[in-house]
């Protein structure tokens, strides 16, 4: 269903025009034409920029978890492919906000700029001079081939939205040529995951509605009930520290119906909304998911199912309980891999999926028109044209395959014009620990991995060299690879190869209708924006209050307050906001 880039008509289905969204169309055959063709030159280029002087940019990521220099495996593929070396800066782990603002006052925002949405912080930077017109002395045209090739829309879409239909300001993330559908790898973002050994002894029980996996749960804790340190199990453990305007982990069990808040895990707008119907609802609805979650986790915790560290952990505290099975459930099924080690599949331990028979998760979909997420390129960047290269290099396979896979000779190689995973790879790229060679740039693998923290293409999209997807789990020579016994049991239970394919076969997933538009989206104005921060503050709290309420008459008494403070504060003003942005994504729904 491509359209006419003069007709650009398609944003992601659940938050299009509203801060924070993704966004569908067809534009393969142009794509792999300039992918093989520009591949070629952009590794030309790169060849000679190794014997140029060394150029060390700064990289001002709003994603980055790391801050300092880009080492290891892959800053020396920078460095010897195009003499690049990356100072990185990441507002996420010192000063957030505050930070970003006192680089904006400095008037230079760096060489390379990577936006974590594409709302005011980076309008305002547009708007200031900071960033560069990739229009300007024919930058995009000579440096940006294999963008204009592969993601044509995308450019056309920042260009409609941000650059008054003649500038281009940077190119959102996880663009991709592919054919709408489901976009997600084997897994989908969302699952309901549980210890599969244990739901095997159990006699494999079936779940219709969210509300039947706690007595699974409470069955698995009786059998397994401490972890491999003795630890007490519980089926279910959170955090906080995801938390934006409500509580992250609270908005997941919609999605395994088919809704969504927003696209990214700290924003939203209170209002959740279905992937691929016209229908809405506030969160704090009768009925709506996010309440229908609280409850179930209050349940959890009544019956012993809530880690009651569950308020004040922080993420990574969970992953180290998840390695010690601590944890028997998941809303995620990358999470998994915590627990999922050799030692643990090799002795028929493991995280599957599960499911329930309502199901109908949420699939944000391909989007030839990028995410919220924007690369960028600072005004003040001396040699925009080497970052350009750069960042056009990691839409040609060779630029994607390494910055996702590794590089090749060492985590990978080419066997009958298939990508497969050397020995060395097999072991990197699921125990990241694994020391690396000298001669690649040493260090462990983690290390050496990027650290930009960001995507070009959407990695499931096909590498036209090889017929299949970027993501290495996705390669036929993986899938097929001495599956570990818990994989091969789950294989054989349900007849499917992996998750998404079930799935698929069982039509229980909900495709997210991705559309554009050369409207940008909107964002609150400073006094409803204030007004979504307190009501957020509230939402919040009392969530949290009512997952630990001692008994019901409490958690009934917290819920009629939160819902009375809020209201007091705004909620249905924020409400009506969004429904009137969502209408608009309705409507665009119609006609792409």
């Amino acid at each position: 269903m491509a359209k006419s880039l003069t007709k650009v008509k398609v944003v992601a289905a659940a938050t299009v025009l509203i801060m924070g969204v993704s966004a569908c169309g067809n534009a393969e055959n142009a794509g792999n034409a300039g992918t093989n063709a520009g591949g070629n030159a952009a590794a030309g280029a790169g060849n000679a920029n190794a014997a140029k002087e060394t150029y060390q940019i700064e990289v001002l990521s709003q994603l980055a978890n790391f801050a300092g220099t880009q080492g290891g495996w892959y800053g020396k593929v920078l460095k010897d492919k195009f003499g690049l070396e990356m100072n990185i800066t990441a507002p996420n782990l010192a000063g957030g906000a505050a930070k970003f603002a006192t680089l904006m006052a400095s008037g230079d925002l760096g060489d390379l700029v990577v936006f974590g949405n594409d709302g005011q912080e980076y309008r305002d930077a547009i708007k200031a001079g900071l960033l560069l017109d990739w229009t300007k002395d024919g930058l995009l045209e000579k440096y940006g081939k294999d963008i204009l090739a592969n993601v044509p829309q995308a450019i056309e879409k920042n260009k409609q939205n941000f650059g008054d239909g003649k500038a281009v300001f940077g190119v959102g993330h996880d663009a991709s040529n592919m054919p709408s559908g489901p976009s997600e790898g084997n897994t989908m973002t969302y699952q309901i995951d549980m210890r599969w050994d244990l739901y095997q002894k159990l006699g494999n029980p079936k779940m219709t509605e969210m509300e039947d996996i706690l007595p699974v749960l409470k069955k698995m804790q009786e059998l397994e009930p401490k972890s491999d340190s003795g630890k007490p199990t519980y089926g279910l453990s959170l955090w906080g520290d995801w938390d934006g305007n409500y509580m992250t982990l609270a908005k997941q069990p919609g999605t395994i119906y088919g809704y969504d808040i927003s696209d990214g895990f700290n924003q939203g707008t209170l209002l959740e909304i279905s992937a691929n119907e016209e229908k809405y609802q506030g969160i704090l609805e009768d009925n709506s998911y996010y309440l229908r979650s609280l409850k179930f986790y209050y349940d959890a915790n009544k019956m012993g199912l809530l880690d009651p560290d569950s308020m004040t952990q922080k993420f990574d505290d969970v992953v180290n309980k998840y390695k010690d099975g601590q944890v028997l459930f998941s809303w995620f099924p990358w999470q998994d891999s915590a627990y999922n080690t050799p030692n643990h599949t090799d002795a028929g331990k493991g995280f599957e999926m599960v499911g329930i028979g309502a199901q109908k998760i949420y699939s944000y979909g391909y989007s030839p028109f990028g995410g919220n997420r924007v690369w960028a390129i600072g005004a003040k960047a001396k040699h925009p044209e080497r970052i350009m290269e750069f960042i056009n290099w990691l839409y040609t396979p060779e630029g994607m395959m390494t910055t996702l896979d590794g590089p090749e000779g060492l985590t990978w190689e080419m066997k009958d014009g298939k990508a497969a995973l050397t020995d060395f790879g097999k072991k990197a790229l699921r125990d990241t620990s694994q020391q690396v060679p000298a001669e690649f740039g040493g260090g462990t693998y983690k290390d050496g991995a990027a650290q930009i923290n960001n995507t070009t293409l959407k990695t499931t999209t096909t590498n036209p060299n090889t017929g299949e997807p970027y993501d290495w789990n996705m390669w036929s020579s993986v899938l097929k690879d001495n599956p570990n016994p818990v994989d091969k049991s789950w294989r054989e239970a349900t007849g499917a190869l992996t998750p998404k394919e079930l799935l698929t076969k069982n039509n229980q997933i909900a495709v997210n209708n991705a559309v554009s538009s050369t409207e940008a989206p909107a964002v609150m104005d400073t006094m409803l924006s204030q007004k979504l921060s307190q009501v957020g503050a509230v939402i919040k709290e009392y969530s949290w209050k009512m997952i630990y309420a001692n008994d019901d008459a409490q958690y009934d008494q917290l819920k009629k307050e939160m819902i009375k403070k809020a209201k007091g504060l705004g909620y249905d003003e924020i409400i009506d906001w969004t429904v009137v942005q969502t209408k608009k994504v309705f409507e665009l729904r119609k006609q792409s």
